[in-house]
């Protein structure tokens, strides 16, 4: 123990001796003092100290034995967690099927609802299903015949032989539940049909219960990237080194160091495994050929280890988590639909306000009159999104978002951008409510992307607030690319006068005698 603690604890035991002895002094002179008036009272007193000390001592003793038993009782309880979690994906599912009804396409909707059944029917299964996965040239056939030469009980014909891969119902010694173990295409097969399996198996990778990851080497790009995306997942998996025979004993180490740095932080170093699932055969002195059987040992013992601890939780998880993919899917669906909506209600309003400008002779008015149209747009917005809005918080919001606009000068940089695009002299009233009119429309663009963002988040504007926000739709908006086809639109738009004046403007070289003749 460092000399500054050493000092410190010897003055604190110092300290409460002396208490402690100051305490005893005090009760001794007091007992004397009493005495010297009742014998029986000063008894009395020593024996209430006594108790008082029992009853501490013992209270001490109890809530210590209570302290000792809570920790058992906390290891009986996880049994129940399994429990929980799929009471959670039930739950998340039946939210999940909420959020599909919300979905207008009807094909989509249906072809959701039955993605939730599927997983509904999952609660009442009662097999977990182990998913080989990796490149063709990985050995994940060798292994899955392997494995399958390893089981005990029923192994039966395959259940499911199709492209997709082949899915055998099998039982592992020391293990009594039933288990479904897949073996999938390869990744990065040539051609339009390697790719569409590929896919499938991708697909059958993100269901299952575990996922074995065969490699037959240090990972390649096209093999990590597929095992993070499980990993980032949340997919239980294990990592699986095969043909280690053709590999020298120091090589071997070595790759498996390599492989458990590549995939720390969501694979356990003891789920890096190496196995051997079709030794090469080995040629006697005598020119005879023998053929090893295969190595599993390790993979097969860390198996059985994680459906013994882990089981009833890998089969809870699996579930949770494909519930949760499809809620994402869901979620992003609605998302796309609510924004297509909101996208035609900010095309309008930006086309009403830029009418209202072009019509409106007074500037004062032409403020009240964008600030009307712009409440109005936040309300329908607001309504696409399920939230209700009062007119006056969408005035405020309007107003906000209008003097954001004016504060970082994108009022005067749209008209800048628009005034250099349409090569026009402001000078002159046509000219300049064209100018006015156009940016109007381009301001109301801009205002309405930024309150879609708010509304997609819940109504919050994010870490960086309504500035970023607002200049970042700024920025998206500016391109000249987008800029040209936003005035060809305008010209189709706002009244003919304007689009005569944009035509002459964008066509100098023609003249209307030559439009005429």
């Amino acid at each position: 123990m460092p000399w500054p603690r050493l000092l410190i604890l010897l003055l604190g035991l110092a300290i409460i001796l002396g208490l402690f002895l100051w305490l005893v002094s005090s009760l001794q002179w007091l007992y004397v003092q009493i005495a010297l008036t009742s014998t029986f009272l000063a008894n009395l007193l020593v024996f209430c100290l006594i108790l008082l000390m029992v009853v501490l001592i013992g209270a001490f003793l109890y809530y210590g034995w209570m302290f000792r038993r809570q920790k058992p009782s906390k290891k009986q309880r996880r049994p129940q967690v399994p429990e929980h979690k799929v009471d959670a994906a039930a739950t998340n599912l039946r939210a999940v099927r909420r959020q599909v009804q919300q979905i207008q396409d009807e094909v989509t909707r249906k072809a959701l609802l039955q993605q939730t059944q599927r997983i509904a029917k999952n609660f009442t299964r009662r097999q977990l299903k182990i998913v080989v996965f990796g490149t063709g040239s990985a050995g994940k056939t060798s292994l899955v015949n392997a494995v399958v030469g390893e089981m005990v009980g029923d192994v039966g014909a395959t259940i499911g032989t199709t492209s997709v891969g082949q899915t055998f119902r099998c039982q592992l010694r020391g293990i009594d539940q039933q288990l479904l173990l897949t073996d999938t295409p390869g990744l990065s097969e040539p051609g339009v049909a390697g790719t569409d399996r590929e896919q499938a198996a991708r697909k059958l990778a993100t269901e299952a219960d575990l996922l074995l990851f065969v490699v037959d080497g240090d990972l390649t790009q096209s093999e990590y990237q597929p095992l993070r995306a499980l990993g980032q997942m949340g997919k239980r998996s294990l990592l699986v080194f095969n043909k280690t025979d053709c590999y020298q004993a120091s090589d071997q180490d070595s790759i498996l160091e390599r492989l458990r740095m590549r995939v720390e932080g969501w694979i356990q170093p003891q789920d890096v495994v190496a196995i051997a699932a079709h030794p090469q055969p080995l040629r006697l002195s005598t020119g005879e050929s023998i053929h090893p059987d295969p190595d599993l040992k390790s993979l097969l013992q860390r198996i059985v280890r994680i459906l013994r601890e882990e089981g009833d939780n890998l089969f809870a998880d699996n579930i949770l988590l494909q519930s949760q993919r499809l809620g994402t899917e869901a979620r992003q669906l609605i998302d796309q639909e609510r924004r297509q909506q909101a996208d035609k209600i900010v095309d309008r309003f930006q086309w009403i306000g830029a009418g209202v400008i072009w019509v409106t002779p007074v500037p004062v008015i032409d403020l009240l009159a964008t600030a009307a149209v712009n409440t109005q747009m936040v309300i329908e917005i607001a309504k696409i999104y399920g939230c209700d809005l009062t007119v006056d918080r969408a005035k405020d919001l309007a107003l906000s978002l209008a003097k954001t606009m004016v504060s970082l000068g994108i009022v005067k940089g749209a008209i800048e951008v628009f005034s250099r695009a349409l090569q026009f002299s402001i000078a002159g009233f046509v000219v300049g409510k064209t100018i006015q009119s156009v940016g109007a429309a381009y301001l109301t663009r801009i205002a309405g992307k930024s309150f879609i963002e708010y509304f997609r988040n819940d109504q919050d504007w994010g870490d960086g607030g309504m500035t970023e926000v607002v200049q970042r739709q700024f920025q998206l908006h500016r391109r000249d690319q987008f800029v040209k086809t936003f005035i060809q639109e305008a010209i189709t738009k706002l009244p003919t006068e304007f689009g005569q004046r944009v035509q002459q403007q964008l066509n100098p070289a023609r003249s209307p005698e030559k439009d005429h003749n």
